[in-house]
């Protein structure tokens, strides 16, 4: 039955994006009268012809040419000489400053103090050939933004990626971390979720290290030689408990303007429970190989030169962290071109371009293909191209501590954005290699169509085909491979967190992207003192022709946006979305009910009897309730509705263009676009999320256990997994009423697009 669901569900697409279709053989453009198709392809002719690589090397070499932290003198240099580049291009521009809780080390130390003495070095050494490696005097020392202060000492304990399930595992082995230091790899989630998910199962800190397996030697070479982590090289980060709010920790929900109403330190939510460091794979050696206890699972195993083992003991650490915590300016660069015919609807656009040091690849890889978008823009404003709406550039500070500037900046503007804000495109890191393209599935086709006119740089094929075939090389069965080739548009990633769309999207329920190039160009610099210039310019993307794709991509998306008649937002990839959505949930309630039927079974057929070890005596688990039969229904009969309303939107845009779009051409469709507006809001609540009202937007959320990973119909979907069935049932309600008022909001839209006069 789900086959034949399905299949339906694709067939209903096809008709529903007919228009589409339609559209790309006539060589208009969804959303354009004809006539002002062809004149929005001039421009964005002339607009793909500006980007320059030799510009994007320079602003690149200066962006990155010092350390610039939040606080630093360099960051305010950073924002100081975007805000001029913006205004020498003609922009309207300002820098808006925000006060923010930002903590910095004053004290840390990792020493194994049994079965021998070892101190760590928490030191990355400059390398001779990479000039700003030994800016030492200006460089952020490794750490973990937001760890609360502490001093412990007590037995390790190997906690594989420290997510859920290795806990699991842990406890099948008869290990607790109780009163334990833990050390986590890196990866498999945010860095943030390792230690969350150590102090609830009672450990007392928490030591975060790269293995090389995932991050060095074992990849390929280390740098210098090769772009791979070096011995001591360290990935500092925030481990702030974004998936409550991002943003700075003092002021949730509203900008940390200098009035604002402020939390005392030991109010807020955000910070660890216990301390955490990050350490290089070179200090974590010694702590990993004097660990005894059981071998680590095969997964487990990293590629250090010896047999991995899980502890706890005779490995005994020492773990002291003190910060200064202390509030530091935020800058944000808006700059803005006033919309000729529709100012009050805003396209915004935006990248960060602090860094936890240099920075090269992380922002500002993403940060000078924005600004060479903004030069480009600004030639066409003195060419005589005046966008319909008003077009918003952001540079955002103080995204790497978690999201500040873009956060502070949406609360601060609220309620301006939820009446103005059309579509949000984000970018960060870039480099070589494959479009990725993630983002709200009411604007999937605007990507897609702007993909097949976007030139990759190292092939003879648009970045949309070579996107294409990448997938079909990837799939995993048939039936996905010939979905990829006969689908009309390549499905969009869905958003989790880890950008500064996140404010955008999960709060106020915009319309957002993320869009950038990679896979061609891997490495471990990742927040180490190495991501600068000099590997950049070796391993990310060298020539920069990368960089002039994203602003190619970037820049299109958004005159598309400023200048369509009719806002080109598409309910059919929505509706067929979200319907997949549903099946998965659907899937995974059924799995985990057949789950615990099986080990029910097996703890009364004496099955984990034979696998206790009287070394480690346990008790046996516990039988589980059997979950209820979960009432999907009402979800299914909103989803029916939504794919309704998307067939008949879809007919009615068809309608509208069948002569040309001569009513779109009259201006018929001003008052459309203020309700349209409103579509991705819809799919938002005023009381969010259960446990984390931040975040409203029922459809797309980052997950409580992942951080940064996306769980899609969150209410749903992560009450399934921690197996809170009353929180499923509301969950289904919630998502279902959202999506009730998407299709009536798409019904009336369709109502309006129908009743505009034909116009011969």
């Amino acid at each position: 039955m789900r086959r034949v669901a399905k299949f339906a569900a694709y067939i209903l697409i096809l008709l529903a994006t007919a228009t589409l279709t339609a559209a790309q053989e006539s060589s208009s453009i969804v959303g354009y009268s004809d006539s002002a198709a062809a004149e929005h392809r001039a421009w964005v002719e002339k607009f793909r012809a500006l980007p320059s690589t030799d510009r994007l090397h320079e602003a690149m070499k200066h962006l990155s040419a010092r350390p610039h932290h939040v606080g630093s003198d360099y960051d305010k240099e950073v924002a100081e000489w975007i805000l001029a580049q913006f205004k020498a291009w003609g922009w309207d521009a300002q820098i808006e400053v925000f006060d923010a809780l930002f903590p910095t080390p004053k004290e840390r130390l990792v020493e194994m103090i049994a079965p021998s003495e070892v101190a760590a070095t928490l030191q990355e050494p400059p390398v001779a050939e990479d000039p700003t490696s030994n800016q030492q005097s200006e460089q952020l020392p490794s750490y973990n933004a937001y760890s609360i202060d502490g001093d412990v000492t007590a037995p390790l304990v190997y906690v594989n990626y420290g997510i859920p399930a290795d806990y699991e595992e842990l406890e099948r082995l008869g290990v607790s971390v109780e009163g334990a230091i833990v050390i986590a790899k890196y990866g498999q989630s945010w860095r943030g979720i390792k230690p969350k998910v150590a102090a609830e199962h009672g450990a007392v800190g928490c030591l975060i290290y790269s293995d090389p397996r995932d991050d060095g030697y074992f990849e390929g070479d280390a740098f210098p030689r090769g772009p791979w982590r070096p011995e001591q090289g360290v990935q500092r980060g925030s481990v702030m408990d974004m998936p409550l709010y991002p943003g700075d920790p003092l002021t949730p929900g509203v900008g940390a303007l200098p009035d604002a109403k402020r939390l005392e330190i030991a109010e807020v939510k955000t910070l660890t429970k216990i301390p955490v460091l990050p350490i290089s794979y070179g200090d974590a050696a010694p702590l990993l190989r004097a660990l005894d206890g059981p071998v680590a699972p095969a997964s487990w195993r990293g590629a250090l030169g010896f047999t991995y083992h899980v502890g706890p003991g005779p490995a005994k650490v020492h773990l002291k962290v003190a910060s200064s915590w202390e509030r530091k300016p935020v800058y944000n660069v808006i700059a803005k071109i006033r919309g000729a015919l529709y100012p009050d609807e805003w396209i915004v656009r935006g990248n960060h371009h602090d860094a936890w040091v240099n920075g090269a690849q992380d922002p500002i890889s993403g940060m000078v293909a924005e600004l060479e978008e903004a030069r480009a823009l600004g030639e066409l404003l003195k060419q005589g191209w005046r966008p319909k709406r008003t077009i918003v550039y952001a540079a955002w500070g103080a995204e790497e501590p978690g999201l500040i500037g873009s956060t502070e900046w949406v609360e601060a503007h609220a309620e301006e954005l939820r009446q103005k804000a059309v579509a949000y495109v984000n970018s960060d890191s870039n480099s070589r290699g494959f479009l990725a393209m993630s983002g709200s599935h009411l604007l999937e086709p605007v990507v897609n169509h702007v993909a097949r006119d976007v030139d990759d740089p190292e092939t003879e094929l648009s970045i949309w085909k070579r996107l294409q075939l990448r997938r079909i090389a990837q799939a995993d069965s048939q039936e996905e491979r010939q979905e990829i080739r006969q689908r009309p548009h390549l499905r969009l990633g869905a958003l989790g967190s880890g950008s500064d769309y996140t404010a955008f999207l999960d709060h106020l329920g915009i319309a957002s992207l993320n869009l950038s190039f990679s896979g061609e160009a891997d490495g471990g610099i990742y927040h180490s003192i190495y991501d600068d210039f000099y590997w950049y310019s070796r391993f990310g993307d060298p020539d920069f022709v990368y960089g002039r794709a994203l602003a190619q991509t970037a820049g299109s998306v958004v005159m598309r946006l400023a200048d369509a008649e009719l806002l080109p937002y598409d309910f059919s990839a929505l509706a067929d979305t979200v319907a997949v959505y549903l099946d998965e949930v659907k899937e995974l309630a059924t799995s985990q009910r057949r789950d615990i039927e099986e080990r029910n079974r097996q703890i009364d057929e004496g099955v984990f009897a034979a696998v206790t070890d009287p070394k480690r005596p346990r008790p046996l688990p516990a039988r589980e309730e059997v979950p209820p039969h979960i009432n999907f229904a009402p979800l299914e009969n909103a989803v029916d509705a939504l794919q309704a309303a998307a067939e008949r939107y879809g007919q009615a845009v068809n309608r509208v263009h069948a002569n040309g779009g001569k009513a779109l051409a009259q201006g018929g469709a001003s008052a459309i676009n203020r309700e349209l507006l409103q579509a991705e809001r819809a799919l938002a609540t005023t009381e969010g999320l259960p446990e984390r009202e931040w975040y409203k937007h029922q459809i797309y959320a980052p997950g409580f256990y992942t951080g940064y990973g996306v769980k899609t119909l969150p209410a749903v979907r992560e009450a399934i997994e921690q197996k809170e069935w009353t929180q499923v049932e509301a969950g289904v309600a919630s998502v279902a009423k959202v999506l009730e008022a998407e299709a009536a909001l798409v019904v009336r839209v369709a109502e309006q697009l129908e009743a505009l006069p034909h116009v011969p």
